[in-house]
């Protein structure tokens, strides 16, 4: 690894605007001797759960079409389809490696014309209880990758620190990182995700026994009373790490961090392995106009707690009814939101829904001035 410093760093992404304001859309009709598919919402899921919960549904027929790409994981090598093409899934596997290189390989595939495509990843994670519960569904405006940190092991810290996470290239967790690599945040179209909300709170969520008898423990802290409700559908952010975490410790040093690294605009609530991965994926072909960034939502459901309830000892990733109740939740909320879309293609979502803040990365790769950063407001 070659430490760059945070000037060289910031003077090659104004380089990249001057590359991305001189970059010609790509003709997409000449790269390929068939007609592009083109979805109007392509679904991304992780893992089999979260995708085959959209499988015979009611609503439309998922595998009427199977396409192969190229460069898609070796466990689901295919593109699955409407027999329209309206709606589209692609599975990439769990953690940011696979993410990154499916949706890079769909990305700049000549088999699709993404350029009006909704994309809704679509996935489960864990959640804090301060922000909401088992089965919440939660839309995010921010997703920050808080593993790009130094790590002591809690054991060896200096006995005045509160943890053993810190910025890269810092001594102190309220410092900024003073290495950037890019991909430490995105920010999508806030006006899409409310319009998301709004779908989604249509639907009737699915809650279980097991979870109700759970969630009850957090009751007993009031900082916990979101946790100790029943599902809901939350305008919040998610974080993204390759490193499942738990534990009261780790979940306050990731919600400073995703703090920081926003300048105190998001809101942490859902743990995720993929998602900054899939936007720095999604980032890069927005640069080649591929597809437009401003038509990304990002859905995550929760089933489990990021922290343990007062008195309870750590534990990690123990299902307390949470797993089948945020799969099916997924579909229920998202099922609305694919109907939302389709529904008012014509009337609202075929032109694209303007964003009225920043939308991309930290090195404002597609223009504009990001709400976020070391030289965003403090």
């Amino acid at each position: 690894m070659r430490f760059t410093s945070l000037a060289c760093q910031l003077l090659a992404s104004s380089a990249l605007l001057s590359v991305v304001a001189a970059t010609p859309p790509i003709d997409l009709e000449s790269r390929h001797n068939h007609k592009p598919i083109k979805p109007k919402v392509l679904l991304i899921d992780m893992f089999p759960p979260e995708a085959e919960i959209w499988y015979g549904i009611p609503e439309f027929n998922l595998l009427a079409k199977n396409i192969t790409v190229p460069g898609l994981s070796p466990l689901f090598p295919d593109v699955h389809c409407t027999a329209n093409h309206d709606v589209c899934q692609i599975i990439t596997g769990e953690a940011e490696i696979n993410a990154a290189v499916t949706v890079t390989a769909l990305v700049f595939s000549s088999i699709f014309d993404l350029r009006k495509t909704y994309f809704l990843i679509a996935g489960i994670s864990g959640i804090n209880p301060k922000i909401g519960t088992l089965g919440s569904v939660t839309f995010s405006r921010y997703a920050i990758q808080v593993a790009l940190n130094l790590d002591i092991y809690a054991i060896e810290k200096p006995i005045e620190f509160d943890t053993g996470y810190f910025p890269l290239r810092t001594r102190f967790r309220t410092t900024y990182p003073q290495d950037i690599y890019g991909t430490e945040v995105f920010e999508v179209n806030q006006a899409l995700r409310d319009i998301a909300i709004g779908f989604a709170k249509t639907a009737k969520l699915n809650d279980s026994d097991a979870a109700i008898e759970y969630r009850s423990h957090y009751a007993t802290n009031p900082a916990y009373k979101a946790g100790s409700g029943p599902p809901s559908v939350v305008a919040c952010d998610v974080a993204t790490s390759d490193t499942f975490f738990s534990g009261k410790l780790l979940g306050e040093a990731f919600e400073n961090t995703t703090k920081l690294l926003t300048n105190g605009s998001s809101l942490y609530c859902v743990s995720a392995q993929e998602d900054n991965a899939t936007l720095e994926a999604l980032l890069r072909a927005a640069i080649h106009r591929l597809l437009d960034f401003g038509r990304i939502i990002v859905l995550r459901t929760a089933f489990d707690f990021d922290r343990e309830y007062d008195g309870e000892a750590t534990s990690l990733i123990i299902n307390h009814g949470g797993f089948d109740l945020a799969v099916k939740n997924i579909y229920l909320a998202g099922i609305k939101v694919i109907e939302g879309i389709l529904h008012g293609w014509n009337s609202t979502f075929s032109n694209g829904i303007k964003a009225p803040n920043y939308i991309g990365d930290i090195f404002n790769s597609l223009g504009g001035t990001p709400d976020f950063g070391p030289g965003g407001p403090r």
